[in-house]
Parts: C-alpha cells; structure tokens; sequence
C-alpha cells in the first residue's frame, strides 16, 4: 500500500509543471517544506480532532476505565506515530540524497518509530495497572507486578529490534550473542536477578499483595504494603514511616502476614491476669447466696450446689474438710467469664471462646483468655479488648479474689512507716 502511494505522490510531482521546471537542490527543498507541512498538518488533524473528539465522549460516557487511558495520555503518546510514518512515507522521494544517507535516514526513522510505539503502550500497561488497583475483582491481585514483567520483557525486545534496525542485522544475530553473556550478567545483576525471580513468586503464589498487613522484624516493617514490585515491597509502618523489603528476603525470610485475620473477620485476643493465689478459697454460704443473685451464675451455682451437697451426704463435718467437695471462688470465677464472654456483643461465637488455667507462676495464677473480636480494626479492637479486662478487674473483689501486683515504692514506705509506728 504504501509503494503505491510513494508512486502515485512521485508521479503527481514528475506532472507539475512548476516543480520540473526547478533545479534539484529547489525541488527537494519544496519536497522537505512539503514533506514537514504534511507531518504537521497530520498531527494537528490527529490531536485537535480525532483526540479531542474522542475525550469528549469519554468524559460523557458513564464507565471510568476510559479517563484512565485519558489520564495516562495514550491517545497523545499514538498521535505521535501519526507525522513520523508520515515522513517515512515520503521520505524516499527525496533524490539529492545519495542511497547511503536515504538507508541511515530509514533506520533512524524506523527505530524512533519503534520506540515511541512502545511508549505509547508502557502508557496503555499504566491505565491497565490504575484500572485493576482500582477494581475489586483484581484488587489483590499481583497486576503490579505482571504489567513490570511485561514492560520489561518489552524493553529488551525493543533494544534487540532497535539495534537491528540501526545496525541493519536480524534480531536472531543478537539473541544468539546473549548466551555467552549470560554468565557475565547472572554475576553483576544478582541482586537483581534473585529480586527478579523472587517478584515473580510472590506475585504468582500471592504471598504478598497490596493492602496486607505483614510484619517482619528483622526489617524493621511492620505496617500495610502499599506497592508489590518485581524487585521491592514498599510498606507503609503504623508509625507512618516507610520501609522497602527487598523481594527476595520475603521468600528466604520469615514474615508474619495478618490477611488471614483480615479475611476471617475476627481478630485473636490471647491475654492473662494473674491471680495472688493467697486469695484462693473455698466459697461460704453467704458468699454463694451472694453470687447466687448475679444472672450469669444462676443456673450454674443451683446444679453445682445441689451435686455438690449430694455428694457431701456421706461424710460428716469434719470429713468435708478434706474429702468433701467445695466450690471455690476462682472456679466460679471461670465460669463467670466464660459465660460473660458468651453473652457478649463483640465476641465471636463461632470461633475459639476459651478462658483456661495456666501453670501457676511466681506472679500468682495466670487466668488466659482466648477469644475472638467481630472487629479487625486496630482502634477498634483494642477498645473492645480494654472494655472486657476493665470489666474483668473490677469483679475481682466480687469473688474475693486479688489481682497479682509487684509492691512499688509507695507500698514498701507504707509498710515501713507501719512498723514504724508499731514499734
């Protein structure tokens, strides 16, 4: 198609009378104003009409993927290939230059014209990328890091045409010449090899992707990934500080990822209070009728009670002290949690709803709880979490029991000044 246009714009100039009838240096002058007169006039047609016609439909067109390609300028970056084939088109109409500097002149204007098709699409792999962040079927998506591996496996194939072009060579001559440099590059671009192959991991296996929270200590990060590349994570801390992990370490490393939490709805509260075991009794009949009155322990503290004095029948007072049972304090005090747990709002009823007994320690007693929150948000959560103990710690004195708490300066002088005056 276009040796037949070359040939019907040669003829109609061989036919004008006012261009033959011109010295050679002339005729190519008029040729080269025409030549760039025609570029330009196809640009502007391009860019005032064609691109403004088509931005107007997209700002009135109700889908939004359009005003990414807008955005990222593809339409501009196409417009440009427009005046270059242009002149490519005409450029061997040309007869003052010799061949040689026709041949030099071709190259250059094919391998501009290579790139510059290659930057328009870099700008189409953009607004693709801006589109998939922003859509939640591919939000968690690696996109990120495939469009980098498609730019730049785009990049080398553009280098290899590039230098074809200019050096007139197949693109073949070139790729057999990488083998024996492959040993040179794997040395000098470890770092960026291993980071290289270690995106690609992470982006195919999902390990890491945007908007997870992960911490990994040896780091320093700890914070929500804002950015997964092919060669580097970028994590913005909850402190606001910003750390970049390299790849790899991700996949040699060990790394702590709370998506799971996230996905789940519930986030884990596993915390103790520890118990001044001196405090640990047997419950009295005026305390059980106390505690008898509180809702959550009602039914309970009925059936214990009544196993309980059953089993009681067969010894007398003095062997109840000993072989009997009893209902201690700390007892009912699980209980009481347990079931204060089970009624509460913000406690997930279909995950782990735990409150155990640890191994007694020098601090007293540890009393764990175990359990999930319906809320995942920090703020949120902690707030959840603080009610629950604050609850916890003020019913202590209900059951009799006493919070272990290392004596501090105060207590010491207190005791001091007692025996002071005691003496």
């Amino acid at each position: 198609m276009d040796k037949e246009l070359r040939l019907m714009i040669s003829q109609w100039l061989s036919e004008s009378d006012t261009l033959n009838n011109t010295g050679a240096n002339t005729y190519n002058l008029i040729l080269l104003v025409l030549c760039l007169s025609l570029a330009g006039i196809s640009y502007v047609i391009v860019k005032r009409v064609v691109i403004k016609a088509m931005k107007v439909i997209s700002a009135r067109s109700k889908a939004t993927w359009d005003d990414k390609f807008v955005a990222h300028g593809v339409l501009e970056k196409f417009a440009l290939l427009v005046p270059l084939l242009v002149i490519e088109l005409l450029l061997p109409l040309f007869s003052v230059w010799s061949p040689f500097v026709s041949d030099i002149l071709g190259r250059l204007l094919t391998a501009l014209l290579v790139i510059l098709f290659i930057r328009a699409i870099y700008a189409v792999l953009n607004a693709i990328a801006q589109i998939a962040d922003e859509h939640k079927a591919t939000k968690r998506l690696p996109i990120t890091s495939f469009i980098q591996l498609i730019k730049l496996f785009l990049f080398f194939i553009t280098a290899i045409i590039t230098v074809s072009i200019l050096s007139n060579q197949t693109p073949i001559y070139f790729l057999s010449g990488l083998g024996v440099a492959t040993g040179f590059i794997m040395l000098i671009f470890k770092d960026t090899i291993l980071g290289f192959v270690a995106g690609i991991q992470l982006a195919t296996n999902q390990m890491v992707t945007k908007g997870d929270w992960i911490q990994m200590d040896k780091y320093g990060a700890d914070g929500t990934v804002e950015e997964v590349s092919l060669t580097t994570v970028k994590v913005r801390n909850f402190d606001k500080t910003i750390t970049m992990l390299p790849a790899y370490a991700l996949v040699s490393d060990a790394f702590k990822n709370w998506r799971g939490m996230s996905e789940s709805g519930g986030r884990r509260i596993k915390r103790s209070l520890f118990i001044d075991i001196q405090s640990i009794n047997f419950l009295t009949k005026d305390e059980l009728q106390r505690l008898g009155k509180v809702h959550l322990l009602k039914n309970y503290l009925a059936d214990k009670s009544f196993d309980i004095n059953t089993f009681n029948l067969d010894f007398n007072e003095d062997e109840k002290a000993v072989n009997g049972r009893g209902l201690t304090n700390i007892g009912t005090f699980r209980t009481y949690l347990l079931a204060y747990l089970q009624q509460h709002p913000k406690v997930r009823k279909d995950m782990t709803l735990l409150v155990r007994q640890l191994a007694p320690t020098t601090q007293g007693m540890p009393i764990e709880i175990y359990i999930f929150t319906d809320e995942t948000r920090w703020a949120f959560y902690e707030d959840i979490q603080a009610d629950i103990f604050d609850h916890i710690f003020s019913v202590l004195p209900a059951f009799g029991l006493h919070a272990f708490q290392q004596p501090s300066g105060n207590d010491i002088q207190s005791l001091i000044k007692q025996c002071q005056s005691q003496a």
